[in-house]
């Protein structure tokens, strides 16, 4: 009986000790391979901006967006918008009559 109370000790006292140390390998850093700024972004065309260009100057109200164009968001002035970028995001900004000033990526 003391002989194994003794050998639950000993292994409880085993399963209680640190692991051994591994030898770590090098962090591996990854490098960014899209556009990391809404200027980047929007200089690389990375949402298709360029294809609604034609709509700068024209109200917002006016103008209708294809069906397929999920990523898109309407910026007013004073509007609250979330600060997450998004490469893929078209922005179309506006002035407060809603008139499309800009169309931007993020």
């Amino acid at each position: 009986m003391i002989r194994a109370s003794l050998m639950s000790l000993a292994l409880l006292a085993a399963a209680c000790a640190p692991p051994a140390e591994t030898p770590s390998e090098a962090p591996v850093v990854e490098t960014p391979t899209g556009p990391q700024t809404a200027a980047e972004a929007t200089a690389q065309d990375t949402c298709g901006a360029r294809s609604y260009s034609a709509m700068i100057g024209s109200n917002i109200a006016a103008i209708q967006l294809p069906a397929d164009t999920v990523t898109h968001r309407v910026i007013m002035p004073d509007s609250v918008v979330t600060q997450d970028f998004r490469a893929d995001r078209i922005n179309f900004i506006t002035d407060a009559q809603g008139v499309i000033t800009s169309i931007e990526c993020y």
